[in-house]
């Protein structure tokens, strides 16, 4: 059952697929979490990348995780596309990622039609079974975007922050038809509307599960 506790430092855990899909799906709500919680400790893990968008991932990490207190940044090189046929491997890698404790997971929504995302999403929620997992999404040509019932309201620099920073670090797919700056700011309005987020943007997640405690803090001074 998700529980989410904001203590210090917060441990964060960051999956995703593909060299650029952290970024698409939460760069806007962890430039907001760097800049909040400034003891924050992040793990950042990209599973598929070739050599030169490993460069890009880890170019782009840095600079999400700027000022963050610890951070550290692991770029594997499962193939593109495979994972299903490779999930005996991937399995045991998510097994020694019980060892960062995160208190908040970040990882692929898990009715995503790409087979690399929903194979991720999949062995989070069966590694992570005591933990506050945010599953995010990613926009493209497969239409498969749902109906987040978990919003971050994000200011507008951290939008224009998340899109120049996808745009100058991942030079490779700059001549896909979607990744273009419009594309991201689209979906953060869209869903900043859904969200009546008074800075007009946000980021949308899927929250499977979670627990909420009413405990009393002790009694009301009179």
């Amino acid at each position: 059952m998700q529980k989410l506790e904001l203590h210090s430092p917060l441990r964060v855990l960051c999956l995703g697929a593909h060299a650029d899909d952290i970024e698409i799906g939460c760069g806007g709500t962890l430039l907001q979490l760097a800049r909040e919680q400034p003891d924050l400790s992040c793990d950042w893990v990209v599973f598929s990348a070739t050599p030169q968008r490993a460069e890009e991932a880890r170019a782009s990490a840095r600079r999400f995780l700027r000022g963050v207190r610890t951070c550290r940044i692991t770029v594997l090189s499962f193939e593109d596309g495979f994972f299903p046929y490779q999930g005996a491997e991937i399995k045991r890698y998510f097994e020694t990622l019980k060892s960062t404790r995160p208190d908040l997971v970040f990882t692929h929504y898990h009715q995503d039609r790409h087979q690399d995302h929903r194979l991720l999403a999949d062995l989070t929620w069966n590694t992570f079974r005591d933990h506050f997992i945010l599953e995010y999404e990613i926009p493209k040509y497969d239409g498969d975007l749902g109906q987040p019932n978990s919003y971050v309201h994000l200011d507008a620099a951290d939008c224009d922050a998340k899109i120049e920073t996808l745009l100058s670090c991942f030079a490779s797919q700059r001549s896909k038809h979607w990744f273009t700056a419009d594309t991201f700011q689209a979906l953060m309005r869209l869903r900043g509307l859904e969200a009546a987020s008074p800075t007009r943007f946000a980021e949308g997640f899927y929250v499977r599960k979670q627990a909420l405690s009413f405990r009393s803090a002790g009694p009301r001074a009179s």
